[in-house]
């Protein structure tokens, strides 16, 4: 990894850090989730960043892939356990966080679970560690609290414009062998919950990625298409689109380009048993002798 891109991938940490602590004021109830997303998006540029994938807000049960849809009428609750998963990239070069608030106050003991879970996980981060060691010890610290991690959910390796790329970073044991590397940056994210411990898919998805631009018939899918071209592989929302294309419009649009997979859908993730969900996240560089906290 050249200089150039150890920066931006630092100054995207940066701005990723500082969004992530300044919008924690955002959770409160009453508070509409379209507002909330709205506002962490615009910060993201405010900063001199760009927006690495729409901003998801998963509510209780809710455990990946939902960002706002275009008005969306959610607003927090004052029972709510709240996730904000957040990606900032410079030049391609992405750094990704998430973190969790109780507004219940009831589940405190499974963030703190989880939270440990991550720590630990980053502890043992160097050249070397097998990923089935990361998994191993992210499971055993959060069963030790008498939970359970989303065993079908990983972390990633990212790369520039790619933020699923390369190995997976498992949050439970695996027979895996995959060794980490130096120079690699990783996504790590375990999910803790009080439920059965996997996530299932909802028919619904508001957020899509770019697989191959192919032709097209429809103008307003040529449209779509040119707008998220340069996006690459990176995620975008729906709601992104909607003042330029009528909303009815993009949905059958949307349909048409996964069907002719042209764009990849990302349906919105849900704990099996309907369990509480807590999820965070850090980014990291692996270095010569363990790694580099881009997101801290």
């Amino acid at each position: 990894m050249d200089d150039n891109q150890i920066k931006s991938y630092r100054k995207a940490g940066k701005i990723a850090s500082r969004i992530r602590e300044w919008s924690r004021s955002l959770i409160q109830p009453g508070m509409k989730i379209i507002e909330i997303a709205e506002k962490i998006e615009e910060k993201i540029i405010s900063l001199g960043g760009e927006i690495a994938f729409p901003v998801n807000i998963c509510i209780n049960n809710i455990t990946a892939h939902y960002t706002p849809k275009f008005n969306d009428k959610i607003t927090l609750e004052r029972d709510d356990v709240v996730s904000i998963d957040m990606g900032v990239h410079i030049n391609g070069y992405i750094a990704d966080t998430a973190y969790t608030i109780d507004l219940s106050g009831e589940y405190e003991r499974m963030l703190k679970a989880n939270e440990e879970a991550l720590k630990n996980a980053i502890d043992i981060i160097k050249p070397g560690v097998k990923v089935s060691e990361i998994g191993s010890i992210i499971q055993k610290t959060i069963h030790e609290y008498g939970f359970k991690p989303i065993e079908n959910l990983t972390g990633h390796e990212i790369k520039q414009y790619d933020l699923h790329a390369g190995i997976s970073i498992p949050n439970i044991e695996v027979p895996y062998k995959w060794e980490i590397e130096e120079g690699m940056v990783l996504a790590l994210e375990p999910f803790a919950t009080n439920g059965y411990g996997r996530v299932i898919e909802s028919k619904r998805a508001e957020i899509f990625s770019l697989l191959e631009n192919k032709p097209t018939r429809l103008r307003e899918a040529r449209l779509l298409l040119n707008e998220i071209e340069g996006r690459k592989k990176l995620p975008f929302a729906k709601r992104w689109f909607c003042k330029k294309i009528n909303p009815m419009k993009l949905s059958l649009i949307l349909r048409d380009l996964v069907s002719n997979e042209i764009l990849k859908e990302y349906p919105i993730l849900h704990e099996k048993e309907n369990g509480i969900v807590s999820q965070f996240e850090h980014t990291v560089m692996v270095v010569e002798d363990g790694c580099e906290v881009i997101t801290h």
